[in-house]
């Protein structure tokens, strides 16, 4: 017989704080909801062929190309430098242990305007190279600030703190330890972070990675301050300056389906990888 102190399942009520979860996470996908219930609306045909003719290859050329340099700009900006204050002891590793978080509080725009404005012919740095050794425009060779290596650059600086906080975790609390291990086995300081420490720190590699390359793809701020015309840009262009908002919305969506495409991914690549660590014990 049941015990008469446990309630049955019959008589159970939903706790209030799974409704409140429940109300939460419908409030956020209601934009998104909208955004995909459009992406069946006919929209207008002129808007679709003269972004199919003229700027939708160059959305998509430019989309994957900034994806690309800035997922690999992240992972190695972030990943080394987590790498390099969670398993090394130097002068000063406390102060950039915090250091390195601060791009967080700084918008990609105003980090692209900061850049633009220290790098450009009329800065400070070209100006104090030619003051220093008397060239003048065209003696010497320097960067393209405008375009997609500069928005790039931006997002690498503005977006690796998520990998840099994530891989950072994952070195102190998983890759210590394994690391010390392969180091008393013979293993070379190289050889224990390609071989120990680099595979047991991937997933929160990957996972940083994919949150920066979402806020690459959402922002339109700087890839419009540099004049690179992106899936956001596009969106813009066609509500306000076609006038399509069927259009814009379907754009939204693609562009949601890009974000899809970058989760599968990440959980592809992760597969059933997972990594536990019992000692938070780290030594200089």
């Amino acid at each position: 017989m049941p015990r008469p102190d446990l309630p049955s399942a019959v008589s159970r009520r939903p706790s209030p704080l799974l409704l409140l979860a429940f109300a939460v996470a419908a409030l956020v996908a209601l934009p998104l909801a909208g955004i995909v219930a459009q992406f069946t609306e006919p929209g207008t045909a002129a808007t679709w062929r003269h972004l199919a003719a003229h700027v939708l290859p160059e959305y998509l050329a430019n989309t994957a190309l900034l994806c690309l340099s800035t997922g690999l700009a992240v992972a190695v900006i972030g990943g080394g430098t987590a790498w390099l204050v969670a398993m090394h002891d130097f002068p000063g590793r406390r102060w950039l242990e915090w250091a390195l978080v601060l791009p967080l509080a700084m918008p990609a725009y105003v980090l692209a305007y900061v850049y633009t404005d220290l790098l450009q012919y009329a800065g400070p740095v070209q100006s104090g190279l030619r003051a220093a050794f008397g060239w003048q425009r065209g003696d010497y060779w320097f960067p393209e600030i405008y375009g997609l290596g500069g928005a790039a650059t931006v997002f690498a600086a503005s977006f690796y703190v998520y990998v840099y906080l994530l891989a950072r975790t994952a070195f102190l609390e998983r890759a210590g330890g394994a690391a010390e291990a392969a180091r008393s086995l013979g293993c070379g300081a190289w050889g224990a972070f390609l071989r120990v420490s680099l595979p047991l720190a991937r997933p929160a590699i990957a996972a940083g990675t994919a949150l920066a390359l979402m806020e690459t793809l959402a922002d339109y701020g700087a890839v419009a301050y540099y004049a690179l015309p992106t899936f956001t840009t596009g969106i813009y262009r066609a509500w306000f300056a076609l006038g399509d908002r069927a259009a814009a919305a379907q754009l939204a969506a693609t562009l949601l389906g890009f974000v899809l495409l970058l989760l599968t991914l990440e959980r592809a690549a992760r597969g059933r990888a997972r990594f536990h660590g019992g000692s938070r014990r780290r030594s200089p």
